[in-house]
């Protein structure tokens, strides 16, 4: 099969097209023949690389997979090929206690497609029967694309881990990406007020279309101050979090007494200071999050085909195109995700 590989860590000229083998496929597992696949920011962390991080080179990025179904194992049954699906990256022992009792995202084992194992940037993968979901009958390959690690991120963010209700009021960064304009959709699902920021006018702009109340171009003003401003000075109760250091003393400045910031990212750097004294003194919770359970994503799923949540599509480009592709995620070129097509 073809695949777009790195053989070394490095910038996105590391990514060449190459010819692999097809992935066998186990008595359990299926193989999809991928039809596209979203990027994401994990794929540029993981190409890039960091201590500790151990692949099988060459390795294959990509974790959003949609596809039809090539081949199936003898021990799956209810799957047939040429059938629809969506993949869950998220691959679990399915036999601990985390697992059984629905946290399979905190299983010891867990390990993403693209991130631990090989991805989606090929022409198949092959995953275990319990990471098949339907796709969505309405929504194009390029779409579904879009759903499963994005949506899924941002859903266990507010719901699982910031636990929003309604009335509340949110700070979502960057929502120009494929996680922030998931959770803008989602905080309006909630009932929550949106405030967004953005680089540019055209992404805010965009941000109001999918519901945001109130935008922030964060390249021409200062975030806190708009939100002091916005609010009346009662900030906001939640901040959602994925850029980290540049953004992050200011998220939590943002906080109110008892306010929560929940974050899955640091595009910006990793490392950040916080005075200790302000998280104890105003009570102030500070929440990660990475993915989520399988089954949220079938909630996920049923509120897309219920149309009240929507993927975000920027653009497609060819599988060959991917190292372009890197580069515009770098640049924050899009709003939403960016698929390749094998």
């Amino acid at each position: 099969m073809k695949a777009v590989a790195f053989q070394q860590h490095g910038d996105e000229r590391v990514l060449q097209v190459v010819e692999m083998a097809d992935p066998p496929v186990g008595a359990r597992e299926v193989r999809v023949r991928v039809k596209a696949v979203a990027l994401n920011h994990l794929d540029v962390w993981v190409r890039q690389g960091w201590p500790g991080l151990r692949l099988e080179l060459p390795h294959v990025l990509g974790s959003d997979i949609a596809g039809v179904v090539d081949q199936v194992g003898a021990e799956v049954t209810d799957l047939a090929p040429g059938t629809e699906v969506l993949v869950n990256p998220g691959l679990s022992c399915g036999a601990c206690e985390r697992c059984l009792t629905g946290e399979d995202n905190l299983c010891r084992q867990y390990r993403l497609l693209g991130e631990h194992v090989r991805g989606g940037y090929a022409e198949y993968v092959s995953v275990p029967r319990q990471n098949i979901l339907p796709k969505p009958r309405e929504l194009t390959f390029a779409e579904a694309a879009c759903l499963p690690l994005t949506m899924l991120t941002a859903w266990t963010m507010l719901v699982r881990r910031a636990e929003l209700k309604p009335g509340e009021t949110v700070l979502v960064h960057a929502a120009g990406s494929g996680v922030g304009s998931a959770a803008v959709q989602i905080c309006k699902l909630m009932g929550a007020t949106v405030i967004a920021t953005a680089s540019t006018e055209e992404k805010l702009r965009r941000a109001r279309e999918l519901g945001a109340d109130h935008t922030i171009n964060y390249v021409e003003q200062d975030f806190l101050e708009e939100v002091k401003r916005l609010t009346s000075r009662r900030m906001v109760d939640v901040v959602f979090e994925h850029t980290g250091a540049a953004t992050f003393d200011k998220s939590v400045a943002c906080l109110p007494y008892g306010g929560r910031l929940v974050t899955c990212g640091a595009t910006s750097g990793h490392e950040v200071k916080l005075d200790l004294r302000v998280l104890f003194y105003k009570r102030i919770s500070l929440l990660g999050s990475t993915m989520g359970s399988k089954g949220d994503l079938f909630r996920v799923l049923k509120l897309v085909q219920d149309q009240k949540l929507r993927p975000v599509l920027d653009r497609t480009l060819p599988l060959a195109d991917a190292a372009h592709a890197h580069q515009l995620l770098k640049d924050r070129s899009q709003f939403g995700n960016i698929v390749l097509i094998p």
